[in-house]
């Protein structure tokens, strides 16, 4: 864990509050900030035509609070810049092909094998918001963490923090796509960061052609109700049958479409201890995590991402993996342990596991 500095207690002009901003943020254990205006243009425009073909699935909340979600100044009125942040996550050492390879393994997105990111961020947004305003006093700023609806990467791409891939991920030239967003918007009219304009995707379309599920319309075009990141963790009821086969061993998420981008060699292991993996849930057999119960699923998820798909989602996501793993003894047995599951889900999807491997 980053030691938290002392609260710095400046009154510098606003020319020179940038320097400031960036180094109260490496302090804080951000890997990188940019700053821009809260302008969000052609990528308003995409989301718009995103919805309008439906590709949003169940996720009806991208749907909701207006034209908040694209313009930055109807959620936070007198927002004049939008400080954007980026912390990594990738743990270290880590090995997600190979685990992607084990087919009894269970495959958990990297983002979610330790703490849930959300309060660690918005607790170090908010020490650095206070340090601004002791700096520029007389200004409104306000911090948000994937809490809110934000174009973050529209707004990471305006601030210079990297290209939009793609994939839709904002990728970064000397650190992958692994990491965390967070913004700070604020009244204070500070001077602005070069967007980064350059897209170094080129003619690589490797995201695009080895997505398990085909999610992928075109470029920049992501059908989610493919997505395997959606259907274990969003979807709610059960994940269509066609689909099944080609989710192998994610149960949680899927990592697929960064961890074949060629920009992945740059990605930056994480220092904090918080994003390091708990449970073993980076080296853990389908099998054994089926089997826990209620209680143990509880306060195994405690304060991590995973509680986001419920015990019921969860118990779906790994019997459809195990539907795909070999047929060993313990794959059988496990699945055979919960046939009976009370929930109609959980039964529904154990039978066609069953099936699978020909019972």
């Amino acid at each position: 864990m980053t030691t938290q500095p002392q609260n710095p207690n400046p009154t510098p002009e606003l020319e020179a509050l940038p320097g400031l901003i960036r180094g109260w943020a490496a302090e804080l254990g951000f890997s990188d900030i940019g700053i821009t205006t809260p302008d969000t243009g052609e990528h308003a425009r995409h989301l718009q035509s995103w919805l309008a073909q439906g590709y949003q699935g169940e996720m009806a909340y991208m749907e909701h609070h207006g034209d908040k979600r694209y313009t930055p100044t109807s959620l936070v009125p007198g927002t004049a810049r939008i400080i954007s942040v980026r912390l990594d996550y990738l743990p270290a050492p880590d090995s997600p092909k190979e685990a992607l390879t084990d087919r009894e393994r269970a495959y958990v997105t990297r983002y979610a094998l330790g703490r849930d990111y959300h309060k660690l961020i918005r607790k170090r947004l908010a020490t650095l918001a206070g340090w601004i305003d002791n700096a520029v006093s007389g200004h409104q700023h306000r911090a948000f963490v994937d809490s809110a609806p934000v174009l973050e990467r529209a707004l990471a791409q305006k601030a210079g923090l990297g290209w939009i891939g793609k994939n839709n991920m904002l990728i970064h030239p000397k650190a992958g796509s692994f990491f965390f967003l967070g913004e700070i918007f604020t009244s204070a009219p500070l001077p602005v960061d070069p967007p980064f304009e350059t897209d170094h995707c080129g003619s690589c379309s490797a995201c695009l052609d080895l997505c398990p599920t085909d999610a992928f319309v075109g470029p920049h075009l992501l059908d989610a109700r493919r997505c395997i990141s959606y259907l274990t963790i969003e979807l709610k009821g059960s994940i269509p049958e066609e689909l099944r086969p080609l989710m192998g061993n994610r149960v949680f998420g899927c990592d697929d479409c960064q961890l074949v981008c060629p920009w992945q060699k740059f990605s930056k292991p994480t220092r904090e201890e918080d994003f390091q993996p708990r449970h073993g849930l980076d080296n853990s057999s389908l099998a054994e995590l089926f089997l826990w119960t209620e209680e143990q699923f509880l306060k195994r998820t405690e304060g991590s991402a995973i509680r986001r798909t419920g015990y019921e989602g969860w118990l779906r996501n790994l019997a459809v993996g195990l539907g795909n793993a070999p047929s060993t003894i313990p794959v059988i047995e496990a699945l055979k342990k919960r046939a009976d599951h009370p929930s109609e889900m959980v039964r529904e999807h154990v039978q066609w596991a069953l099936g699978q491997h020909g019972l």
